[in-house]
C-alpha cells in the first residue's frame, strides 16, 4: 500500500493506515460532522431572522475561532447531493443497528429534510400568504453549482410544494434540465434566466450558479409581473435589492425597509 500511493506521498498528502471499520466510520462521520455544521448554521439563521441578526455575520465571527473554522458555515435551504444524505442515513443505521444511536445526526437528517420543504413558505409569505394561480421562476435546480446532480437537491420539495400550493413554475438550471427533467412534471421548462422571468410574479434563486449572481436587476425587474425574490442562497445584498426596487428575502439577513 505503501508502494501504491508513494506518488501521493511526495506531495505530502497525508495517508492513515487502519482497518475496514474504521475506515468505513471516518467516511460517514466525516460527512455527518459537516452536515451537522451546515444544519447548525441553517438553524441559527432562522433566529436571526426572527431577532434581526445577520447570519453572514454570525458565521465570520464563529469562524474566526480555529476549533470551529470558517467552512460549511453558509446558510442555504438544507444539503442535498450523492454524499450528505447517503452518509448521514447510512451512520444513523449503523448505529441503530449496532445498538448505539446517534440522536444527534438522527435530528439533522430530520431538521434539513423539513427546511427544503419550508423553503416554499418563505415565497408564500413574501406574496402575500399564497401563490394561488400566480407564476414563480426558479433559478437554479441542482444541488450545488457546476454539476448537473439533482440527487436530493432541495428543488426537489420546493417546485411540488409551491405547485401544490397553486403556482404555475418556469424553471432553469444551466446544467442540470435533462436530469431535472426526470424528476419534477408540469413545469415551463426554459432556455436562459430571462426567459424565465417573463411576468413572473416572484423569483426564488435556489441553486448559486455563476452566472445568477449578476443578473441584470433593471432587465429583471422590466421583466417580471412583479420585483419580487427570494434568494435562498444570498447571493444578492438586501440594501442593493431594495434599493433597486424589489422586494427581497434572504436566508438569515435583515432587510432594510424602502
Amino acid at each position: 500500500m505503501k508502494r501504491l500511493y508513494r506518488p501521493l506521498h511526495l506531495i505530502e498528502t497525508p495517508i492513515l493506515f487502519t482497518g475496514r471499520e474504521t475506515a468505513e466510520l471516518i467516511k460517514y462521520a466525516a460527512n455527518a460532522f459537516l452536515a451537522v455544521k451546515i444544519t447548525f448554521i441553517n438553524e441559527i439563521a432562522d433566529l436571526c431572522e426572527k431577532v434581526g441578526a445577520d447570519v453572514h455575520e454570525v458565521s465570520k465571527g464563529i469562524g474566526l475561532d480555529g476549533r470551529i473554522g470558517k467552512k460549511f458555515l453558509h446558510p442555504g435551504p438544507g444539503y442535498g447531493g450523492s454524499c450528505f444524505p447517503k452518509d448521514t442515513l447510512a451512520l444513523v443505521r449503523t448505529a441503530k443497528d449496532a445498538e448505539a444511536p446517534v440522536r444527534i445526526v438522527e435530528t439533522v437528517v430530520d431538521i434539513n429534510d423539513k427546511r427544503k420543504k419550508r423553503m416554499a413558505d418563505k415565497v408564500l409569505e413574501i406574496c402575500g400568504g399564497s401563490v394561488k394561480g400566480k407564476k414563480i421562476a426558479v433559478l437554479g435546480l441542482t444541488f450545488k453549482p457546476n454539476t448537473d446532480d439533482m440527487r436530493d437537491a432541495p428543488s426537489l420539495e420546493i417546485v411540488p410544494a409551491l405547485q401544490k400550493a397553486g403556482a404555475s413554475l418556469s424553471v432553469f438550471d444551466p446544467e442540470g434540465m435533462e436530469e431535472a427533467k426526470k424528476m419534477l412534471s408540469g413545469v415551463e421548462w426554459c432556455t436562459n434566466a430571462y426567459d424565465t422571468l417573463k411576468d413572473a410574479d416572484a423569483l426564488v434563486l435556489v441553486t448559486e450558479w455563476n452566472e445568477f449572481r449578476s443578473l441584470d436587476l433593471p432587465r429583471v425587474k422590466q421583466l417580471m409581473k412583479a420585483p419580487v425574490m427570494v434568494d435562498l442562497r444570498n447571493v444578492y445584498s438586501p440594501a442593493d435589492m431594495v434599493a433597486a426596487g424589489f422586494a427581497y428575502a434572504g436566508v438569515g439577513r435583515p432587510v432594510p425597509k424602502a
